[in-house]
């Protein structure tokens, strides 16, 4: 009976086809039926959105990636170098966990969820450091969903620069595409590639742990994801792919980012919640709170 009523709520989401509606309709299935944590919906978890990423990707020309990127890619990568060694510096301030202090820098300055399940194995995170840091990570996400696009429209961002804002402002990949898709298309392309490019710094960010810590890096998982969408990008760009089948790939790739974001909702229990400490939390909430403004005016004035 579960599974219908949870295919029920996602074909509403799929039926209005906003992404913050979308996260709200899987945290009321969760809050209303507390799914198992084995629950279909809970163990997919963000493959749909890696495979809407994916499909967003075949619509993408290398001539859109080198216009959007040219402005910003300088300042993704200060942005990064900032997040995480300035993360690393604030995080004596709280007196908090070295261990902590890494997962939660490394989400907040690259990729959120998979920055830190990728640097967890090599610096020995402890399941309760993980949970706590991922916590942290997932409620600003939810937030980011939910409210960024009418903080956007609030400050008349156009469609690139909520796009770039989101890039840099929300932590996970899929929940950047989610909030950009609750604001344009256009915004969505333009925050994927950003967002492809910030993610990228986990490849030098995982080589410079393992020599710290002198470990072997076949134990850390690399976002292959990322490389799907860079080969789907080159796909593009080296097609004659019209534009009915780039609006079709358009739609498809919408219907995966919906239940991914579904997915994502149902991922909120007390369970989660209930491991959250208070430390850690402030410290995440001290970056993103330095992170907004500074991406907001890299956007403005960049």
């Amino acid at each position: 009976m579960i599974y219908l009523i949870s295919i029920s709520f996602l074909a509403s989401a799929l039926i209005i086809g906003n992404a913050a509606f979308s996260v709200c309709l899987g945290v009321a299935f969760s809050f209303f039926y507390k799914p198992e944590i084995d629950f279909i919906t809970r163990r997919v978890s963000t493959i749909p959105l890696q495979i809407g990423i994916v499909i967003l990707g075949l619509t993408i020309g290398l001539g859109s990636v080198y216009e959007i990127g040219e402005n910003y890619l300088s300042w993704i990568t200060l942005f990064v170098f900032l997040s995480f060694f300035g993360g690393l510096l604030i995080s004596r301030i709280f007196s908090l966990d070295k261990t902590l202090s890494i997962l939660i820098s490394s989400g907040a300055a690259i990729c959120g969820a998979t920055a830190i399940a990728a640097v967890a194995p090599i610096i020995k995170a402890k399941p309760h450091e993980l949970v706590i840091a991922l916590t942290t990570i997932f409620i600003f996400n939810i937030i980011a969903l939910i409210s960024f696009p009418y903080i956007g429209s609030a400050l008349s961002l156009t469609e690139v620069e909520f796009g770039s804002f989101v890039a840099l402002a929300v932590h996970d990949t899929s929940s950047v595409i989610g909030t950009a898709l609750g604001y344009s298309s256009e915004s969505v392309e333009v925050a994927a590639t950003l967002k492809m490019a910030r993610t990228l710094w986990l490849i030098p960010l995982i080589i410079l742990l393992n020599f710290i810590y002198k470990n072997d890096e076949s134990k850390s998982k690399y976002p292959k994801f990322v490389f799907f969408f860079i080969v789907a990008v080159l796909i593009n760009s080296y097609s004659q792919m019209s534009i009915q089948i780039e609006l079709l790939l358009r739609d498809i790739s919408k219907i995966f980012l919906i239940t991914g974001l579904f997915c994502i909702g149902t991922q909120t229990s007390s369970i989660d919640f209930k491991s959250l400490s208070f430390k850690p939390f402030v410290f995440g909430l001290a970056l993103w709170l330095i992170a907004l403004p500074t991406a907001y005016l890299i956007v403005i004035y960049s």
